[in-house]
């Protein structure tokens, strides 16, 4: 059995590439159709059959859900040609209804790592806070009010508040959180989906204008988030939040059993990771798919951790339709 000092980030980076381009070019015809179902598995297949082809002996960690409800990508699923044995996360798709509907930031997000690199978070809420990178450690924290974490970020990067931006997702359970941010003179960039991406904002915010990301989210797009940042630099801290002891039970399943605690990024992921994140819509971080007759051109994000690496490779191939 292949040990976690058997995992080669440098050696496997540029095939995880690959498994993010080609879930994004299948997805292509279906953005703007509506159809979001079908978006998510074409990109799906795609990944799936990209990661088979891979020589790993890979388990998916976070996933399309347990095995009940997924046949494809299942948490548990094992998938590679053999080889070092590493730990996957993955959304194949994130951003199904931005892709639909042919809105800004939807992406093809995968990280990997040796096994055990990565916390088995279960299909639960998780509140989220993630700052970029630059600051000392813990200027912010989830047991300060949205307000104070405001007024904190903004004395560590030497401004007022009002030059400070907030993203969180545009949700109900929000509310209150934004009227108090808003109290704040800070600004806010509401997202209809999309958390990773909107965590990844934090890291480059001369790029994106994002200082801050805070909210609750899924917990399995915490842990991909927390991938992206360990390689892209910044903070991030996580705390699951369960609505009833079915939600326990499944943090008890997944191995959890402080359920209050809270967890920074290198609790998330523990180890060394590669991340790749290829655009499907046109977004801040990434451009989306371009197409022209007979052509398609991709951008992907592609990082490690280890070196602090981060590359943007554009990727053009012969394209034909599959719809």
């Amino acid at each position: 059995m292949p040990s976690p000092q058997d995992f080669s980030d440098r050696m496997l980076s540029l095939g995880l590439a690959r498994v993010a381009e080609q879930a994004a070019i299948a997805s292509a015809d279906w953005i703007g159709r509506g159809d979001e179902k079908a978006a998510d598995q074409a990109a799906v297949n795609a990944m799936r059959e990209q990661l088979n082809k891979l020589e790993i002996s890979g388990v998916v960690v976070i996933g399309e859900g347990e095995r009940d409800e997924a046949p494809m990508l299942y948490i548990g699923e094992e998938v590679g040609s053999g080889g070092p044995g590493v730990d996957i996360a993955l959304d194949p798709l994130e951003g199904t209804t931005l892709t639909a509907k042919d809105m800004p930031n939807a992406l093809t997000v995968i990280a990997m790592g040796p096994r055990g690199s990565m916390l088995h978070a279960p299909d639960v809420y998780m509140d989220k806070l993630a700052i970029g990178p630059g600051y000392d450690t813990d200027v912010v924290s989830l047991d300060m009010s949205p307000s104070e974490r405001v007024a904190a970020l903004a004395k560590a990067k030497g401004c007022q508040p009002r030059d400070i931006t907030v993203c969180m997702l545009e949700r109900p359970r929000h509310e209150e959180m934004l009227a108090e941010v808003r109290e704040t003179g800070a600004g806010i960039r509401l997202i209809t989906d999309g958390d990773v991406a909107g965590v990844m904002h934090c890291a480059e915010t001369v790029k994106t204008g994002i200082d801050m990301y805070m909210g609750s989210g899924g917990a399995p797009e915490g842990v991909l988030a927390a991938a992206a940042l360990k390689c892209m630099g910044g903070q991030m801290w996580g705390r699951l939040m369960f609505r009833n002891d079915d939600e326990k039970g499944r943090a008890a399943k997944a191995g959890i059993t402080e359920l209050d605690r809270i967890y920074a990024r290198d609790d998330l992921v523990t180890e060394h990771v590669i991340f790749a994140a290829t655009g499907v819509t046109q977004g801040s971080l990434v451009q989306g798919i371009r197409r022209e007759p007979g052509w398609i051109e991709t951008e992907t994000l592609l990082m490690r951790s280890k070196t602090g690496s981060v590359r943007r490779m554009h990727y053009r191939n012969p394209f034909r339709h599959t719809v």
